[in-house]
């Protein structure tokens, strides 16, 4: 199926909060005289999702995403995750409980619409799974050991088991602190990317925090340790970077400046 061709099926709210503690103001920081939102808007609706919608708290975001056409739409400021505002849309909007949304972070300008389809798909195909998120597997030792990386492992029929800021799975055997040895083949890099079913994002968001997820700061370890099941599907194609860091700006400023040219 073309990138272009809309299919029904699932919808995309795209979190853009403007207070940002690294990187000030982001999601309107312009790239080639576009908001970093309007980069992701365009690539949610390329994506075929049948409704694409951005959730904020910013009159500024709402004015800014209003004058280049998408659906925006206010949120109450007290949330503390893209995932609840995710939910008050689908509140607001009155979705069905089966309805599958994917939340698509307003910092993520060059996420491919492939892998926004490949997560709805994902969870479209397993009724067992409450959430869907995606997997990439990992070749450099750097980035296994980077704290700033997540890490996942996932069972047989590929539903994560656990996600960590450390370098697991560890290979026991012939690993030391000193010298780690990357375990190729086990090793994969979490997108954060998720598709929700209408009914599991209302759960979800009703949840405390877990002790693991505050230990670790991830918040799908909240979704783990409730007994949500995460269905994760394995690319070997992963985005390139978000957009969290004046560096990273200029980064996407570059490959956006390439694809261009």
């Amino acid at each position: 199926m073309s990138a272009d061709v809309r299919s029904p099926g699932f919808k995309v709210v795209i979190p853009a909060r403007l207070g940002s503690t690294r990187l000030p103001r982001k999601v309107l920081r312009e790239i080639a005289g576009k908001p970093i939102v309007q980069y992701v808007w365009e690539a949610a609706r390329k994506a075929g999702a049948d409704e694409v919608v951005v959730a904020t708290d910013s009159d500024e975001v709402f004015k800014a995403c209003t004058a280049f056409g998408a659906d925006v739409r206010m949120t109450a400021p007290t949330h503390n995750s893209g995932t609840d505002r995710a939910n008050e849309i689908a509140r607001q909007a009155g979705w069905d409980a089966s309805t599958i949304v994917v939340n698509l972070q307003g910092d993520e300008p060059l996420m491919p619409p492939a892998l926004v389809r490949q997560a709805a798909d994902l969870l479209a195909d397993d009724p067992q799974a409450h959430i869907a998120s995606l997997c990439h597997p990992l070749h450099a030792l750097e980035e296994w050991l980077n704290p700033n990386v997540v890490k996942l492992v996932m069972d047989r029929r590929g539903y994560a088991l656990y996600f960590s800021r450390a370098p697991i799975p560890w290979r026991r055997e012939g690993s030391t602190r000193e010298a780690p040895r990357l375990p190729n083949g086990l090793a994969f890099r979490h997108i954060g990317l998720y598709a929700y079913r209408v009914a599991a994002l209302v759960e979800f968001s009703g949840l405390s925090p877990a002790p693991l997820e505050d230990c670790e700061a991830l918040e799908q370890l909240r979704a783990l340790t409730h007994g949500l099941r995460i269905r994760m599907g394995i690319t070997d194609a992963p985005p390139p970077r978000g957009v969290d860091t004046e560096d990273d700006l200029r980064a996407v400023e570059r490959l956006l400046s390439a694809a261009a040219g």
